[in-house]
């Protein structure tokens, strides 16, 4: 029986499985037995290559080291100084250091080495992210010949920005190794097949560059959904009543305007805020009627760019409240710490709206949940990004253009004045979608696309390998 081989940028640890891809592959491991690989989270300065076995709530794991330079040349360096806000469209925010590719590169040499020995002739290998392109081109250097996957969670960038990226070329080959490669979206489909369809030559040091040839690659929009129906019942547990009790007691009758996100500069944060305060100035009757929240806990914060982002909400939010606060009503609150997921299925459950709205993103499993979390009897409004990968398949929330904050304001002042029918009406089109798209069924599509019968087959007989790198 063929085992599945999955390989993303994180191990599981110890406890309730947290954010939206260890949540979607923890769904497809417990359909299966088997073990996990990948980094152990250890930085030491003479990593072993042999992997350590250990057991993490239930699941065999394998690990192996990686030592400090190389773990910041491919993490923090090329793939979040460089890949990262490229593929987002913010080249303005690349940091380009030339030894991080040599880091990036080796580290994946690295996993290939490690997991090569591991290998059955017959294994289906299902590779995740951007920390990982070049897994595949490693893998086939050491005679792997399985039929291997790659799906990238975050938005494939247009032409123009991905030729910024240094040793661009040499991505692309690599990703005309595996056999499918798996999208969020439609856009991002186009924007890969507009790459492939009209490659331009170098624009430096080489001349008649060779087209990279993807006539062996399937690429595919596979749209990653989250579990409506466990944040249904999770947005009734005793902690979402709780989490809903205390809000209660805060609010009053204020209705709650909810933003929960990672503090990221893809998340258009600032953007956020400054449409609400633009509501507040241009609306005075909402001023002691609506209440913003904001969750953000800090994410990356060695890096330059994100610290930036952290200064620039700190200052915005002082300005909104020193502009609109009284002494008995504050217009928002910022907190910077995360919340379980039953805490967080209340906070949903409680606001009247939900604002989503990233500058640019893969998917944003947030609207999912906020979503699956609603009182179908008294929903709440999405206020969604059309730069989500989410919008694509949720046109029935209101899309706004984030960059335009008058945009959002004025989508803030529809959602808080829509009548409870339309509000019933949009939540049941939304509930359809995140039905139609929820994680079980986007993993099996992706599996059965990348080998017909393998997902069918897993009930419990097929082997799981997990390999990830890191956090």
């Amino acid at each position: 029986m063929s085992r599945i081989v999955i390989v993303s940028n994180r191990t599981p640890g110890k406890g309730p499985a947290a954010g939206g891809l260890a949540v979607a592959l923890r769904k497809v491991l417990s359909r299966h037995e088997g073990f996990w690989f990948g980094w152990s989270g250890k930085l030491t300065e003479t990593p072993d290559s042999k992997p350590r076995m250990e057991d993490v709530d239930g699941l065999k794991v394998a690990q192996i080291d990686l030592s400090p330079q190389d773990h910041h040349a491919y993490y923090a360096g090329f793939s979040n100084s460089i890949l990262w806000p490229s593929f987002h469209l913010r080249l303005d925010l690349a940091t380009i250091e030339s030894y991080w590719y040599e880091g990036y590169r080796r580290v994946n040499a690295q996993f290939a080495k490690a997991l090569k020995p591991l290998l059955r002739p017959d294994d289906v290998i299902w590779v995740h992210d951007y920390h990982l392109i070049p897994l595949a081109s490693e893998l086939r250097a050491l005679g792997a010949k399985n039929r291997i996957g790659f799906y990238l969670h975050i938005p494939f960038p247009t032409a123009d920005a991905l030729y910024a990226i240094p040793h661009h070329g040499e991505l692309m080959r690599d990703l005309s190794r595996y056999d499918l490669i798996g999208f969020q979206a439609n856009r991002d489909v186009a924007a890969f097949t507009d790459f492939a369809e009209h490659q331009a030559p170098s624009t430096f040091g080489i001349s008649n560059t060779e087209a990279v040839d993807f006539s062996d690659t399937e690429v595919a929009a596979f749209p990653i959904g989250s579990d409506p129906e466990a944040f249904a019942r999770l947005a009734t547990s005793p902690a979402a009543k709780k989490m809903i009790h205390r809000m209660h007691r805060a609010l009053g009758e204020q209705e709650l305007v909810l933003g929960v996100d990672r503090l990221d500069y893809s998340k258009g944060l600032p953007q956020r805020v400054e449409a609400y305060e633009k509501l507040l100035a241009n609306n005075q009757r909402f001023r002691r009627k609506v209440h913003l929240l904001q969750v953000a806990p800090p994410s990356r914060d060695t890096i330059k760019e994100y610290q930036e982002t952290s200064d620039t909400l700190d200052a915005i939010c002082g300005r909104v409240m020193g502009r609109f606060a009284e002494p008995d009503w504050a217009p928002l609150t910022y907190v910077k710490r995360t919340y379980g997921q039953p805490s967080l299925a209340g906070l949903y459950r409680l606001a009247r709206v939900a604002l989503v709205t990233p500058l640019r993103d893969g998917m944003n499993l947030v609207a999912h949940e906020y979503v699956g979390a609603q009182d179908p009897e008294n929903p709440g409004v999405l206020i969604l990004s059309r730069f989500a990968g989410a919008a694509e398949i949720f046109p029935d929330a209101l899309l706004v253009n984030p960059f335009d904050t008058d945009e959002t304001a004025e989508a803030l002042r529809v959602a808080l004045d829509m009548p409870l029918e339309e509000r019933k009406t949009r939540w049941q089109a939304l509930n359809r979608a995140a039905t139609a798209h929820n994680v079980d069924d986007w993993a099996l599509a992706f599996l059965e696309r990348l080998s017909p019968g393998i997902a069918e087959a897993g009930g419990g007989a097929t082997d799981v390998i997990y390999m990830a790198s890191v956090a």
